[in-house]
């Protein structure tokens, strides 16, 4: 049994402590060594991808890994659909001539450039609604791959999938509801904004769009984990709840799951703050109780 898997059955309140199963006291140093512990190998990752949907707590626990130094830079390198779109978001300026092979081999060579940071790990940010443009493209460089999974790690290395969810819909729905019409997508700690992307506008409640953005993040959700079980996919499993409530925390159980130390983690501070507000907390109740009512009277 690899150390990694033994870890997250001896899985403490949210937290992993390793040096409580080893024979022996044990330093393990900064970066990818690699040690037997109770002489068990674990696992040596190239890569991970942090398979989300918005506002699920991504940008903080890319934010959290990329502090550590020795985990990456993950970043949606593949947000948007288009080959264009991807040069444009690693700065790159080929010629537009070339095939679409040699382009896409540019890309993928500079996004795991910019993801190792000099590291030795890639770190990657999928969101549901990106994940299919990505998945056809490294069909386009793998054909003669027959897996999802077989062609990522043909690209990228050995790969830990990190599923990455919000349990709450209606949070998350209003969430990115509020993002949408507000322009404020993410805040530091200190209240700046770290990330606007339209002028302010004052949010308005708006139940169907509420129960729109409900019903896709719960498809995101459902069409991960239908993907995962296709490709016979094990992935770490963590929830925004407990993300946001003990950054630290979920920050080194993924540490110990890429065989890095959890150590790394102890100075780091969280990088943004939460947008929820009692408008948000107002909007869940009102919009519960009118899906109560609806359900009722049906």
């Amino acid at each position: 049994m690899r150390f990694n898997r033994m870890l997250m059955r001896h899985r403490l309140a949210g937290t992993l402590d390793y040096q409580r199963y080893i024979d022996r006291p044990v330093q393990m140093p900064l970066g990818r060594q690699h040690h037997t512990l109770k002489e068990r190998e674990y696992t040596m990752y190239d890569s991970y991808i942090i398979c989300t949907s918005p506002r699920s707590g991504s940008t903080l626990l890319c934010k959290l890994l990329g502090a550590t130094a020795v985990a990456g830079n993950p970043r949606s390198y593949f947000h948007r659909g288009s080959i264009g779109d991807w040069l444009a978001y690693l700065k790159l300026d080929l010629d537009p001539s070339l095939p679409e092979i040699d382009h896409l081999e540019a890309i993928f060579a500079e996004a795991l450039k910019q993801g190792r940071s000099q590291t030795d790990l890639f770190g990657l940010r999928l969101q549901g609604h990106s994940f299919e443009q990505f998945r056809d493209r490294l069909t386009l460089l793998h054909p003669a791959v027959a897996t999802d999974r077989d062609r990522i790690e043909a690209t990228i290395g050995r790969t830990l999938f990190i599923h990455l969810t919000r349990l709450d819909k209606v949070e998350q729905a209003i969430s990115y509801v509020k993002a949408q019409q507000t322009g404020l997508w993410h805040k530091a700690p200190d209240g700046s904004e770290l990330e606007r992307l339209s002028a302010p506008t004052e949010p308005v409640y708006d139940a169907a769009t509420i129960c729109k953005a409900h019903d896709t993040f719960t498809g995101y959700d459902d069409a991960w984990k239908a993907w995962f079980a296709d490709q016979n996919i094990d992935p770490l499993r963590l929830t925004y709840e407990a993300l946001s409530a003990d950054p630290i925390a979920s920050l080194q159980q993924i540490l110990l799951h890429l065989s890095l130390d959890p150590a790394s983690a102890q100075y780091i501070l969280p990088g943004t703050a939460k947008l929820a507000d009692e408008m948000s907390r107002s909007w869940a109740d009102r919009f519960l109780a009118e899906l109560n009512t609806a359900r009722n009277s049906a």
